[in-house]
């Protein structure tokens, strides 16, 4: 996946954090692309990929998800791509969407629909 895809995910996911993320977020959650770590990159241009692929093979109609559910996708894609990049995660980088903090869902979901856009733009 390539480096603008992946920068399309952290941007979408800064502006999130900085729209729903209660309070002033922890400086990590808005470190800018250039400042990220590789394997958060590969991360990002990985999942941009999935959601991707997945308006793709379902001829658009993923667009027609829930909020939930593409809040969900997003974030199972995300653990995926933790647990193959690291060998015991932090539980925090891998929980299970239903007990992830209502902003970081919420986040979740800005991300997918910011994919939308984008490859609803490009193609």
């Amino acid at each position: 996946m390539t480096t603008e895809a992946g920068k399309i995910f952290r941007e979408a996911w800064i502006a999130g954090v900085n729209k729903h993320y209660p309070g002033e977020p922890k400086a990590g959650y808005v470190t800018p692309w250039d400042e990220t770590p590789e394997w958060e990159r590969q991360s990002a241009a990985a999942v941009y990929g999935l959601v991707a692929d997945l308006l793709r093979i379902s001829e658009g109609a993923a667009r027609r998800l829930t909020r939930v559910q593409k809040s969900q996708f997003v974030a199972a894609s995300w653990a995926a791509q933790i647990f193959l990049r690291f060998e015991s995660p932090k539980p925090s980088y891998v929980a299970p969407w239903e007990t992830l903090p209502a902003w970081q869902q919420d986040v979740d979901a800005d991300i997918f629909e910011a994919i939308e856009l984008n490859e609803n733009q490009a193609g």
